[in-house]
C-alpha cells in the first residue's frame, strides 16, 4: 500500500481533530442521557454533566446538528429507534434480480450506483487501483476509500481506532492497489457528509460485494432519510423471508457506511440490532438524521 503521511495537511489534521470532538461530545451526551433514564435533563443539568458552559454546549450541538439540545436529547435517547419503528417504518419494495447498476434518492440526492461483477468480486480487488483518504465529518474521523468509477469504502473510525478502520476495509480487497489521494476524493466526501461545497460532484457508489450482500444493500439505498427499517422487512424484500441472520450479516458487511444506510435498520422489537463500526455512532447518525428530517 502506497502511504505518505506528508500528504495529510495541517487543515486535515485540525479538521479531524473537530471532527473528533464534536463526535466526542455526542458520544459523551449519549453516555448522561443513558445514566438518567427518568425524565429528560434540563440544559444547564446536560451541560453539567458534560463539564461544559451552557453557552457553550447550546451552540456546540446546535451546530453539529441544527436543532436545540432539549430536541436532540429527544433524538439520543435510547428508546428513539422504537419511536422511529412506530412512526417511520419504510416497507420496502420486492425487487427482482439482483442488478448491477441503479440511482436513487439519497440524502437529498439523486445518487447513482455500479457494482462489480461476481466474477471481479471473486478475484479479491485483483487489478483495481482504490484511493483513499481520511476526513472530517459529523461522526467523528471518516476513511473514504474510490475508484475511478464512484465511492467503493466509508469507515468511522471513533470507536474502532484508524488503524483497526483502515485494515478492516483492506482486508475486504486484499489484492487491489492502495493508493493515498484524499484530493481525488475531497468532491465526493465534501458531498456525502453534506459540506457547503459549490459544485460538488454527487458521490457515485460502486458497490463492491456478493450477488446476494449487492440485493441486501440496494434494499438499503431505498430507505429514505429520517426512516427505518428492519432485518426482517429486508429479508422479505430480497425474496428470502427466513434469512434474516444472513441479511443482517450483509448488512453488518456494508462497506459503504452512511451512503448505503445500514445504520438505518434495526429490530422488528425496536432494537437497535449491531453496528459495524460502534453503536455510538448508529445512534449519533439516528438522532443527526431525525434533527435535519424533523426542522
Amino acid at each position: 500500500m502506497e502511504h505518505n503521511p506528508d500528504h495529510i495537511t495541517a487543515h486535515d489534521h485540525a479538521a479531524r481533530a473537530e471532527a473528533s470532538y464534536h463526535y466526542g461530545l455526542v458520544k459523551r451526551a449519549i453516555e448522561a442521557i443513558d445514566q438518567h433514564q427518568d425524565g429528560p435533563l434540563s440544559l444547564d443539568q446536560l451541560a453539567q454533566e458534560m463539564q461544559m458552559s451552557s453557552a457553550h454546549f447550546q451552540r456546540v450541538f446546535s451546530k453539529w446538528a441544527g436543532v436545540s439540545p432539549g430536541r436532540l436529547q429527544q433524538y439520543l435517547r435510547l428508546g428513539h429507534a422504537k419511536s422511529l419503528l412506530e412512526e417511520r417504518f419504510t416497507m420496502l419494495e420486492t425487487s427482482g434480480a439482483v442488478g448491477l447498476s441503479g440511482s436513487g434518492r439519497l440524502h437529498d440526492l439523486f445518487v447513482k450506483w455500479e457494482a462489480m461483477s461476481p466474477g471481479e468480486f471473486a478475484r479479491k480487488g485483483e487489478g483495481l487501483t482504490i484511493f483513499w483518504g481520511w476526513f472530517e465529518s459529523p461522526f467523528g474521523p471518516a476513511l473514504v476509500m474510490g475508484t475511478d468509477k464512484g465511492i467503493c469504502g466509508i469507515a468511522f473510525g471513533a470507536e474502532t481506532g484508524e488503524a483497526a478502520a483502515m485494515e478492516d476495509l483492506v482486508g475486504r480487497w486484499p489484492k487491489a492497489t492502495y493508493v493515498e489521494d484524499p484530493m481525488m476524493l475531497r468532491p465526493w466526501a465534501m458531498a456525502a457528509f453534506g459540506a457547503d461545497a459549490a459544485g460538488a460532484e454527487q458521490p457515485p457508489l460502486y458497490l463492491i460485494g456478493a450477488p446476494f450482500q449487492i440485493k441486501v444493500w440496494e434494499a438499503l439505498l431505498a430507505v429514505p432519510t429520517g426512516h427505518v427499517t428492519t432485518y426482517s422487512e429486508i429479508a422479505s424484500t430480497v425474496g428470502h423471508k427466513k434469512a434474516v441472520r444472513a441479511v443482517g450479516t450483509a448488512v453488518g458487511r456494508n462497506p459503504i457506511s452512511w451512503l448505503i444506510p445500514c445504520h438505518r435498520a434495526l429490530r422488528k422489537s425496536g432494537g437497535l440490532g449491531g453496528y459495524h463500526w460502534g453503536l455510538p455512532v448508529k445512534r449519533a447518525m439516528l438522532a443527526y438524521e431525525a434533527a435535519k428530517t424533523d426542522m
